[in-house]
């Protein structure tokens, strides 16, 4: 899969594929009974050939029924995303992005949250990062 895949989502897309990433794997019929305001059930199954025809999406045959997983883990999906994020809004800065996110934080930072961001921290000073 390609950085322009993952960079052309549609908003449909996009809820699409939070939809398969949250349950692991999904249906047509799963994920047009979890979408906000859906589209038919045969504009579904178009747009999820859509994302398999992306790189997005693969599929499995289960008795009458596909189901779509996807290709890429989440954890890289999310790094692809930040690192989108980081690029597009903070010019590359990743210390832009965190200070944006501390600032705009409704709450204070709990204190396990702040040892495991500070320990993070540590631990990429030591690896030269």
């Amino acid at each position: 899969m390609t950085k322009e895949a993952h960079i052309h989502l549609s908003r449909r897309e996009r809820q699409i594929m939070h939809i398969i990433y949250r349950r692991g794997a999904a249906t047509a019929a799963e994920v047009l009974k979890e979408l906000p305001d859906p589209p038919s059930y045969s504009a579904v199954r178009a747009m999820l050939r859509v994302l398999e025809g992306k790189g997005h999406l693969t599929h499995e045959q289960q008795k009458l029924r596909y189901v779509f997983k996807p290709t890429v883990s989440t954890d890289k999906a999310r790094q692809s995303a930040l690192k989108q994020l980081v690029q597009t809004f903070f010019d590359g800065s990743a210390e832009d992005a965190v200070l944006a996110l501390v600032d705009s934080s409704d709450s204070t930072l709990p204190d396990e949250a702040r040892r495991r961001i500070t320990a993070l921290i540590d631990q990429a000073r030591k690896e030269g990062r």
